[in-house]
C-alpha cells in the first residue's frame, strides 16, 4: 500500500485535522438538519449520520435506510459540509454513491468479515473508485485483520484510503466503551506512515464526559483527526445517547483543543533518547536473564513431573508487582499488560522443553 493517496473530496485534500462530526443515527430530517445547521458554527466541514446501523441484537433501531439519503443531499445543499456515512453491503454502497455521498466507511463488524470486505471494495471499484474511504479497526485487537480489509480496497484499485481508531470490546466494567490500546494504531503509523488515521472518542469512551480527554490524547500522539458523534438534543437520540454530544458542546471541545505543530529541534532531545537507548539495553538484558531462570525452572518442573501452570504462583507475583509499581508512579494497566506477557513467554518457554532431546 505505497501509493495510498491523501484523503480528499472531489479532488481536494482535507485539512488537517480532520474533523468530522453528525448524529450516531440518521433518525428524522428535521434532526438531521438541525443538527447539521448548528455544526456549521463549530466549524465542522463533514457531516456524519448512520443510515444503516448494525446492531448487537435484533429489535433495536437498525437505521432509516433509504430514505434517509436525500436528508444528507439537504445537509450538502443548505450548509455545504461533505457528507458520511457507513456502509456494510454492496447495496449500501451503491444506494450512497449514487446518491451522493462524499465519503464511505467501514464498521467495525464489517472490517472482521474478509468476504463482506471483498464484497464492498468490489462494489467500490466499480462505481466510484476515486471515493475516499475510511476503514474501522475491526472488533478484537487484531492489527493484521485491519491492514487486510485494506489491503483488499487497495487491491480492487481504491486509493484514497484512511483508518479510523474506534478502540476495541473489552468484558465486564470498565473506564472505556471500547478500550484505545493506542499501541495497535501507532504500529499502524510506523508501517503504513503515509495512511492517514482518525481518531472515533465517541466509541472509545462510550461517555460524553471522556471525549474531549481522548481527543487530546489523540492528537498529542499525531493522529490525523476526529469523528465525533453530535446531535441536537442527545438525550433524545435513539441510538448511543450517551456518547453525542450538543454541537455547541463540541465547538468547546474543539476550540480548547491543544493542536501541537510546532517542531522540536532534535538536539534537544539527543541525550534524552541515549538515556533511554541505554535503559531499553539493560531491560533487555535484565529480561534475558530472567527467561534463562524460567527456563531452569521449567527443567526441573519438568524432570518432577510438576506441572507447567501454577496459578497461585502466578497470581501472587501479579498481585505484589502492581502494587510495587503503582507506588513507582506507574498505572496497574500498564503493569498487568507487561507481567502477563512475560509469564506468557515463560510458559511457551517451559512447554518446549517438552520437545528437546533428553539425555
Amino acid at each position: 500500500m505505497k501509493e495510498i493517496l491523501p484523503l480528499a473530496i472531489e479532488g481536494s485534500e482535507l485539512s488537517k485535522p480532520i474533523i468530522i462530526s453528525g448524529p450516531c443515527s440518521a433518525e428524522t430530517r428535521e434532526q438531521v438538519l438541525e443538527t447539521a445547521r448548528r455544526l456549521v458554527y463549530a466549524g465542522v466541514k463533514i457531516f456524519r449520520a448512520g443510515i444503516w446501523k448494525p446492531r448487537t441484537k435484533p429489535g433495536g433501531f437498525e437505521g432509516v435506510g433509504e430514505q434517509g439519503l436525500p436528508w444528507l443531499n439537504e445537509v450538502k445543499e443548505i450548509t455545504g459540509m461533505k457528507t458520511a456515512t457507513e456502509v456494510a453491503t454492496p447495496n449500501h454502497v451503491e444506494l450512497a454513491i449514487k446518491a451522493g455521498v462524499d465519503l464511505l466507511w467501514i464498521g467495525a463488524r464489517t472490517t472482521a468479515n474478509p468476504f463482506a470486505m471483498q464484497e464492498i471494495a468490489d462494489s467500490i471499484a466499480v462505481l466510484k473508485p476515486d471515493i475516499t474511504v475510511l476503514v474501522k479497526n475491526p472488533i478484537n485487537p487484531d492489527i493484521e485483520l485491519w491492514i487486510g480489509a485494506l489491503q483488499r480496497l487497495y487491491n480492487a484499485g481504491i486509493r484514497h484510503l484512511g483508518v479510523i481508531h474506534r478502540g476495541f470490546s473489552t468484558y465486564g466494567l470498565q473506564t472505556y466503551r471500547n478500550h484505545p490500546q493506542w499501541r495497535i494504531p501507532l504500529e499502524l503509523r510506523i508501517r503504513y506512515p503515509q495512511l492517514p488515521i482518525i481518531c472515533d472518542p465517541s466509541h472509545i469512551g462510550g461517555k460524553r464526559e471522556l471525549i474531549a480527554t481522548l481527543s487530546q490524547q489523540a492528537l498529542d500522539m499525531g493522529l490525523d483527526g476526529l469523528i465525533i458523534e453530535s446531535h441536537y438534543n442527545p438525550d433524545t437520540a435513539w441510538s448511543d445517547a450517551a456518547q453525542q454530544v450538543t454541537p455547541e458542546n463540541l465547538e468547546v471541545i474543539l476550540n480548547n483543543l491543544v493542536y501541537r505543530t510546532t517542531p522540536i529541534p532534535e538536539e534537544n532531545l539527543t541525550s534524552l533518547r541515549q538515556q533511554i537507548d541505554q535503559l531499553d539495553n539493560d531491560l533487555l538484558d535484565i529480561l534475558a536473564k530472567r527467561m534463562n531462570i524460567s527456563r531452569e525452572i521449567g527443567k526441573y518442573k519438568h524432570s518432577h513431573n510438576i506441572p507447567i501452570v501454577q496459578s497461585g504462583r502466578f497470581s501472587d507475583i501479579m498481585s505484589s508487582r502492581i502494587t510495587a509499581a503503582k507506588n513507582l508512579g506507574m498505572s496497574e494497566e500498564f503493569m498487568r499488560t507487561v507481567f502477563s506477557a512475560i509469564h506468557e513467554e515463560s510458559v511457551r518457554m517451559q512447554l518446549t522443553l517438552d520437545n528437546e532431546p533428553h539425555p
